[in-house]
């Protein structure tokens, strides 16, 4: 079957924004085995959770009318509502100049659909649409009036990939689509760490790339700076159910690091807690973030800061659909 992708996924990879036994990640078999930044995203699960069925479904129902794309999703005969479970993302370089990745997107597809899809629109729109060759493999390039062309290709009936350049496409198709991907001890082990339940969760090597950033807003806080060269990884878990949870766990070089760190952290969200409130006051766009605010804690685990917050769903309600909260 030749392979392909469509125009439309950045669409799909767009539309994203569990109770019971966590589930232990494994690395996506095709995900870029140099990869130290994992990303996923459980679009089945978001579309699923209380929050966004109650105040936000109709309204994505709603965009998915109105939006240009309606006709091609139709065409390619993808429903994004209910074809798509997850997007997985794997990026690796040095900088942005450096940056290689691979989104992975799976769910229900239909490979002729698409690539006759495709085949269309690159006769339409050739300016930004195309249908390229690197080797047997047939992919979809789509290149926009201003920025980096993506490339993206079909799998199988379930699996859709898209890269940054051709090199990407060709590599994930030679992969086998089974077991898992060996991504290195460290970043086996982050994955290995995360809840594939969690609404969104994300794993990083740092690597030393924070060395030189230069904090800025309520982050720029020296002690903080000073920290950012011990820091070895980063983690986050997002949980959307009723309310909304929040894990950040910054993994340090020793304990002596995380304790350190851990402390500027602690002051430095006593100061939000305390300072928001006021700021509040004055404008009125930061009261919701009032009462998620005092939720705000932080502690040292071993090596790890871990900090963790909550905002409830009726104030996400509020702030996504004014009005329709009880």
């Amino acid at each position: 079957m030749t392979r392909l992708v469509r125009p439309a996924l950045g669409l799909a990879v767009a539309a994203v924004l569990s109770a019971g036994p966590t589930r232990a990640a494994d690395p996506h078999p095709l995900l870029p085995t140099d990869a130290d930044v994992v990303m996923s995203v459980n679009l089945r699960q978001t579309l699923e959770s209380d929050i966004v069925k109650k105040y936000a479904l109709d309204a994505l129902k709603a965009q998915l009318k109105e939006n240009d794309a309606q006709k091609l999703l139709r065409d390619l005969g993808l429903d994004p509502l209910k074809d798509l479970d997850r997007v997985v993302v794997g990026a690796s370089g040095k900088d942005e100049t450096d940056l290689k990745y691979l989104v992975i997107v799976t769910g229900t597809f239909d490979p002729e659909k698409l690539y006759k899809a495709a085949e269309a629109q690159s006769r339409q729109d050739a300016d930004h649409f195309a249908l390229v060759k690197d080797g047997k493999d047939v992919m979809f390039k789509y290149t926009p009036d201003n920025g980096n062309p993506t490339y993206g290709t079909v799998v199988d009936d379930k699996t859709i990939v898209l890269a940054g350049d051709k090199k990407g496409i060709s590599t994930a198709l030679a992969t086998p689509n089974k077991g898992k991907a060996d991504l290195g001890r460290e970043m086996n082990t982050l994955v290995k760490g995360m809840d594939d339940k969690a609404t969104v969760w994300a794993v990083a090597l740092t690597n030393g790339r924070l060395d030189k950033v230069k904090l800025k807003g309520p982050g720029a806080n020296p002690g903080i700076q000073s920290q950012l060269a011990n820091l070895q990884s980063l983690s986050t878990v997002i949980r959307v159910e009723k309310d909304v949870n929040l894990n950040i766990t910054l993994g340090m070089k020793d304990d002596d690091a995380a304790a350190e760190t851990g402390k500027t952290v602690g002051e430095l969200l006593q100061t939000v807690r305390g300072a928001l409130p006021f700021l509040a006051a004055n404008e009125p766009k930061l009261k919701p973030l009032v009462e998620p605010a005092k939720s705000l804690k932080s502690e040292v685990k071993d090596r790890n800061v871990v900090i963790t917050a909550k905002m409830a769903g009726t104030v996400i309600g509020d702030l996504i659909a004014p009005g329709k909260v009880d």
